[in-house]
């Protein structure tokens, strides 16, 4: 048991290098208190003691920020970074080595709608191993997002996200693959450049336009070539219309014209 907190401790402190010892994660991190009144609710709750679960994860959402229901599964070396305003639904799951950012939001949609139907159903987000959630995030609906994601700060994700990309905006675009699914890479934002999707978009109807305005010159270019052989055709015919006598046919008069 004392392994397995170490190892919580230890692995909150490899991800923030504002953290100088476990003694200071111990008394001073609220996204630590949070994950050990999780672990106090989260039993209790499958269990049975429904009520003593939600009572413990109110106070721990009292004392911390950050509101866990006890239902919630949460891998090992779970991460809350500052946490204040994090919320996670009651049927979201957490992989491995999971990083949230303070406001992060892991909920339904539209809860308010028909909720009796919805009770005992899966409702909130299915986060793989090494996600990375920026700041602000909300990450809606029971949908999956995928090993080694990054949600940028912000984001709106409300759609099944693969493995190993990073996904940014409203709603959330995929911008980027991610080298290694074991990076870390701060509220889930690259630190290198990154392509903005609208942008990547817009460059390619540039493009396309002018191809297009390409494709209208060649056109124009033909027309002119056209209306240029029509006259040419009608400066020849001027000069045979003399030679052509009235009433003899085309053949006489191309044979006169011979002669």
């Amino acid at each position: 048991m004392f392994k397995g907190f170490r190892e919580e401790i230890d692995g909150m402190m490899a991800r923030d290098p504002a953290a100088r010892s476990r003694w200071e994660v111990i008394l001073c991190y609220p996204g630590f208190h949070a994950i050990v009144f999780h672990w106090i609710a989260h039993p209790l709750w499958n269990s049975g003691w429904r009520v003593l679960a939600r009572w413990i994860s109110q106070l721990g959402r009292f004392m911390t920020g950050i509101e866990i229901h006890p239902g919630a599964r949460i891998g090992t070396h779970f991460f809350v970074d500052h946490g204040m305003g994090v919320v996670i639904g009651e049927t979201a799951v957490i992989g491995n080595n999971v990083t949230l950012y303070h406001g992060v939001t892991l909920g339904g949609v539209s809860p308010s709608l028909d909720s009796e139907a919805q009770r005992d159903q899966k409702r909130h987000p299915t986060l793989g191993d090494n996600v990375i959630v920026g700041s602000g995030a909300q990450v809606l609906g029971p949908i999956d997002v995928g090993h080694g994601v990054r949600v940028g700060a912000n984001a709106v994700v409300t759609r099944d996200i693969p493995c190993c990309v990073t996904v940014v905006g409203i709603p959330a675009k995929q911008v980027s693959k991610v080298a290694r699914e074991e990076n870390f890479e701060p509220y889930g934002t690259p630190m290198g450049e990154m392509a903005d999707p609208d942008a990547q978009i817009i460059d390619g109807l540039r493009v396309q336009i002018g191809e297009l305005k390409n494709h209208l010159a060649d056109v124009a270019a033909m027309q002119t070539r056209i209306a240029d052989l029509e006259r040419e055709l009608a400066q020849v015919e001027d000069q045979l219309a003399p030679a052509r006598a009235p009433g003899r046919s085309r053949a006489e008069q191309s044979a006169t014209t011979k002669n």
